[in-house]
């Protein structure tokens, strides 16, 4: 059986409501995913993850979990879901957007990346090889092919070389998988240069893998050349698989991306930036550290179903943060995450009903209503 379907699609453009059926679960997409860096949400145990975010599948490290605690621990004790307490469908990155973060620790050669551990300083090695074993011995459901992400800004030939590399090292991964009970994605690179994106896109899809990802994105190249290549290539890659984008991004950027026919994303920004007192509402972010909610009753959001938006109010909510207390940053990161996955499930329903481009421009309306 296939492990993607397309249920529902846009009858004038390339929005799709599709389903992942995987070993822990099926994933309803348009659909985003909580990063778990190592193995944990920040601020959320897996329980209000499920119950009170409703995430169908979360996001965990390659990278981080084999430099602390080892993928061969977690592998003893049960694998990654037993490990964190998840029972739902997990996708690993391979490790590649962390070494890549690590430019005066690391070197790349044609087999892997040699680096330096900045817990303790300590040499390791990666190579497609190595991060599809550490990847199956987690035991994901979904894991990627090893790839170099692209740096911005980079010259078109940098650009070519590091695709080219990406590219051998995705062949590389697909040998090196062992395991039947999961999906293995590739990854697309080229940087912002259109043509070398379609080169990457012709050898990934040549390869041939479960799902396809957009990588290289979100590195610094702005808004406006990420979504030129966004609306390029989201309805470029093989319809019958999973689209992934991978590190975007704001709300806005979530309805532009599933607008051009992608299906998956992540992003560290709803639970970083409820650490730093920001929450997303219906008009637009909020500032809780701002004066003006120091006697505020109302909730974040009078239109938003979460935990923090039926219990607490602006004021208190302020109280925490300028008090730090650790809740402020539970409650904020239930609501973001819960703000998140409202926006999905919206566009899911939009897309059902056949009313997505309405949908779409009625939430930009209000998000950008207070700009």
């Amino acid at each position: 059986m296939n492990a993607f379907q397309v249920v529902n699609k846009e009858v004038d453009g390339y929005a799709r409501r599709g389903r992942i059926t995987t070993p822990h679960g099926i994933i309803e997409t348009p659909c985003f995913m909580p990063v778990g860096t190592k193995a944990t949400v920040k601020g959320l145990t897996p329980k209000q993850l499920e119950e009170e975010v409703e995430a169908q599948i979360v996001l965990a490290n390659t990278y981080h979990l084999f430099l602390r605690p080892g993928h061969l621990l977690i592998e003893k004790l049960g694998g990654v879901h037993k490990f964190m307490g998840w029972t739902r469908p997990i996708l690993t990155d391979s490790g590649g957007f962390q070494v890549f973060s690590l430019s005066s620790l690391r070197s790349i050669d044609e087999e892997g990346v040699t680096f330096r551990s900045p817990i303790d300083g300590t040499t390791h090695r990666l190579t497609p090889e190595t991060s599809i074993a550490i990847q199956e011995s987690l035991g994901a459901d979904i894991i990627m092919a090893f790839d170099e992400c692209t740096p911005y800004p980079a010259t078109s030939k940098e650009a070519l070389d590091s695709l080219e590399l990406t590219a051998r090292w995705a062949e590389r991964s697909k040998q090196a998988r062992r395991r039947s009970d999961n999906l293995l994605f590739g990854i697309i690179q080229g940087s912002t240069f259109p043509k070398l994106r379609r080169l990457s896109l012709d050898k990934t899809v040549a390869v041939g893998f479960d799902g396809y990802a957009l990588g290289g994105l979100s590195v610094g190249e702005g808004q406006t050349a990420m979504y030129d290549v966004v609306n390029e290539f989201g309805s470029r890659l093989p319809e019958e698989a999973p689209r992934y984008l991978m590190g975007v991004g704001t709300p806005e950027d979530l309805l532009i991306a599933v607008a051009a026919g992608l299906d998956m994303f992540d992003c560290v920004m709803p639970t970083r930036n409820a650490r730093n007192g920001m929450y997303f509402t219906r008009f637009g972010p909020l500032s809780i550290k701002q004066a003006r909610f120091h006697e505020d009753q109302e909730p974040i959001d009078a239109s938003c179903d979460c935990y923090t938006c039926r219990n607490f109010s602006r004021a208190y909510l302020r109280h925490l943060f300028m008090a730090k207390e650790i809740l402020s940053s539970v409650l904020a990161t239930i609501h973001n995450l819960r703000f998140y996955h409202r926006l999905m499930a919206g566009m899911r329903e939009a897309l059902t009903c056949g009313d997505f481009q309405r949908f779409k421009n009625s939430f930009l309306v209000d998000y950008k209503s207070q700009e």
